[in-house]
């Protein structure tokens, strides 16, 4: 739904996007995309690319099966976009105004009271449709964007840091409807928000420096990092013959430990991604060990993000 081929686009002598390749929104990847990095990595200059606000410097790309450069008006009816900052017309209301974007997108005067109708209370904006734009508060107008950006139903939504300037309540209403928008439609989100990507994209892009470092599902991307391995567990018995039992252990690394109370409280490194708990528990219990606690601490998007954006700052990534 979403294909990239080596696209590239410069401001002067800055090199913003630096030869981009990705295919996504098909059975494999999902339907819910999140494009991480750190401001400035490229994010929004990629999705005004593929929403047609500015052209590329070279490469190609295509959305819903249109070319973005060829074919920009068709592209245009197959989007929504949801950009930072929504661009409205401050003094129409909100009715008014979504009535006039649906105008632009030719929708008849009963598909767009439909339409209205039905995305302003996904946005929930029922309250306000009457109220001029001007009045809103900032989370309001991004409510209007989304809004907007729906109007049409369009096959692919862009949204580019959608929840911010959202109290939280707003924020995890925005996220369950973004939920709700990757069963009908294709959703591309940036963000640099890492736990609001983990929580409901189904495929990830990494991106720093205009280049993409990683992609995959956020969970394959948190095991390919060791600390996505490490156990902790808690065993009472003595803290030398505990810790040289654990430590030779088939599949067990660096083992870190701390007493107190005759419990040993150990932070067990497994050689690559193994659970090693049954282990740990069958060790335990041959010994006569008691075993009060036993977890396995799984790495975050997060972990997995710092790790690779850093190996890429000291050009090892």
């Amino acid at each position: 739904m979403i294909e990239v081929k080596n696209l590239t686009k410069h401001y002067g002598a800055i090199r913003a996007i630096d030869n981009l390749t990705f295919s996504v929104g098909s059975d494999t990847t999902g339907n819910i995309i999140g494009f991480l990095g750190p401001n400035g990595a490229g994010k929004s200059t990629t999705i005004r690319i593929l929403s047609c606000f500015q052209p590329a410097d070279s490469g190609m790309a295509t959305v819903a099966g249109y070319n973005v450069f060829t074919q920009s008006l068709d592209v245009r009816r197959n989007i929504g976009y949801l950009p930072e900052s929504a661009p409205l017309y401050t003094e129409m209301r909100v009715r008014e105004y979504l009535h006039f974007r649906g105008k632009l997108h030719g929708m008849s005067r009963r598909d767009r009271d439909n339409a209205v109708r039905s995305v302003t209370e996904r946005c929930w904006l029922g309250d306000f449709v009457d109220r001029p734009i001007g009045q809103l508060s900032k989370g309001m107008r991004q409510r209007v964007g989304l809004a907007d950006a729906l109007l049409h139903d369009p096959k692919v939504i862009f949204l580019d840091e959608p929840t911010i300037g959202l109290d939280p309540m707003q924020i995890r209403e925005t996220r369950k409807l973004i939920r709700e928008l990757g069963d009908r439609h294709i959703v591309f989100l940036s963000s640099h928000i890492l736990h609001e990507v983990e929580q409901i994209c189904t495929h990830a892009i990494v991106i720093a420096s205009g280049r993409i470092l990683a992609s995959g599902a956020p969970a394959e991307l948190r095991e390919r990092i060791s600390a996505g391995s490490r156990l902790i567990a808690e065993i009472k018995g003595s803290p030398d013959a505990v810790v040289a039992a654990v430590k030779s252990l088939s599949g067990v690394g660096a083992v870190e430990s701390d007493t107190q109370d005759e419990w040993t409280r150990l932070s067990i490194e497994a050689n690559g991604a193994g659970d090693i708990r049954e282990e740990v528990f069958k060790l335990a219990s041959e010994k006569g060990w008691s075993l009060r606690e036993m977890r396995r601490e799984v790495a975050s998007l997060e972990d997995f993000f710092i790790k690779i954006t850093a190996e890429q700052r000291t050009g090892r990534g």
